[in-house]
């Protein structure tokens, strides 16, 4: 989630030059400001039993 949440304010904020590090904090600040007031989620794709499969090889099996 923190990747597509950098993704966002790249996309949105971080497509040009901004001129001083305080503008810079002042234009994300607003970004994320108004995706927590618009509550702004994330749809995943990525289901558990698919994430299972793909990366099955990285964790061992737990039998009991």
């Amino acid at each position: 989630m923190a990747e597509i949440g950098l993704s966002v304010i790249s996309k949105q904020c971080l497509d040009r030059r901004i001129a001083t590090l305080e503008e810079l904090k002042n234009e994300v600040y607003a970004l994320v400001e108004e995706r927590n007031r618009i509550k702004a989620t994330v749809k995943w794709s990525f289901t558990k039993t698919k994430a299972r499969q793909k990366l099955q090889r990285h964790y061992p099996t737990i039998t009991n």
